[in-house]
């Protein structure tokens, strides 16, 4: 196309067609520099690219079996989730959940156990330690007691090597002519325990001998010595409405008028309250209340006006 027939032409449409004719002349340069083949391709318009057939770089006796994927399924891989409905999981998994939480709760209830490993005192019913005040273990009857609760030797120096309770000390001829299992306490019915000798050549548990009123140790420091000898006859022939025998020493309900009496060792095994405190004149006082008064006496000190006092204060 000569320059007369650009001259006949818009000013804006001969730029375009200007424009044009450029960019054929560059293109025919390009790909003439291109092989004979390549040249041709690349002349040709691409082929468009079917939507149905797939191509498979499978063998042919593979290919046959190969299934197509589908590409254009009208039901989504995954429903649509909704984040304000609440999730329910499907009845085999919310099963298999249950049994997983079910195993888990026992491993922790095992967990627990393995915490609580059954070291008390025999004497205070605490499983507090500390190094000033161990839990020691007699090594002939596995008895667990604290070093001041069980008194001589204890309180003076803990043993480094076995350690044996008062019972376990006694000589194997005295041993063999009562047996070790016979030895029962005077002041209760309860076999075994942190037991030692009284006076008199009879055992008594240091817990009965503590809170008995009328007995006491000839050496309280060291807990030795007990002496039942001050125990009034009424509490020998009293009967324990615990346990519903006349054996041993019962101690009486410290509200007025209360008949019932127990033992110190089935009081405690019920719960009941028995305190011991210290007089003014270094006396001991021991109050000890029936199942109706333990509760009676639990709400009187949630107010603070009420205190145990001796009997003999009392009547001042």
């Amino acid at each position: 196309m000569d320059s007369k027939f650009h001259g006949h032409l818009p000013p804006l449409k001969r730029f375009r067609f200007m424009q044009q004719q450029q960019e054929e002349e560059d293109r025919a340069v390009a790909s003439s520099i291109l092989p004979a083949k390549k040249r041709k391709e690349s002349r040709d318009p691409p082929l468009a690219v079917s939507a149905t057939s797939t191509t498979y770089s499978l063998p042919a006796k593979k290919r046959v079996w190969a299934v197509q994927p589908d590409f254009f399924a009208h039901e989504p891989v995954s429903p649509p989730l909704d984040l304000n409905v609440e999730y329910k999981p499907p009845p085999a998994f919310a099963e298999e959940t249950e049994a997983v939480k079910e195993d888990n709760d026992g491993d922790d209830v095992v967990g627990v156990d393995d915490d609580d490993d059954g070291i008390v005192c025999a004497i205070c019913q605490s499983t507090d330690g500390d190094p000033s005040d161990p839990i020691v273990f007699c090594d002939g009857c596995d008895l667990m007691v604290h070093a001041t609760c069980y008194g001589n030797p204890l309180v003076k120096a803990i043993p480094d090597d076995d350690w044996f309770c008062s019972q376990c000390l006694v000589s194997s001829s005295e041993a063999k002519k009562h047996g070790k299992s016979s030895s029962c306490c005077c002041l209760c019915p309860i076999k075994g325990g942190a037991l030692k000798p009284t006076v008199d050549g009879r055992w008594a548990h240091i817990v009965c001998a503590l809170l008995v009123p009328e007995v006491f140790f000839a050496d309280a420091e060291g807990r030795e010595g007990i002496d039942c000898s001050k125990v009034p006859k009424k509490r020998w022939e009293d009967k324990c409405y615990v346990c519903k025998s006349r054996s041993g020493c019962a101690v009486e309900c410290s509200e007025p008028k209360c008949p019932l009496a127990f033992h110190v060792t089935c009081g405690l095994k019920e719960d009941l309250c028995i305190e011991y405190r210290e007089g003014r004149k270094k006396d001991a006082i021991v109050a000890g209340f029936c199942k109706n008064h333990t509760e009676l006496w639990e709400k009187q000190q949630q107010t603070g006006k009420f205190k145990i006092v001796a009997r003999e204060e009392r009547k001042k």
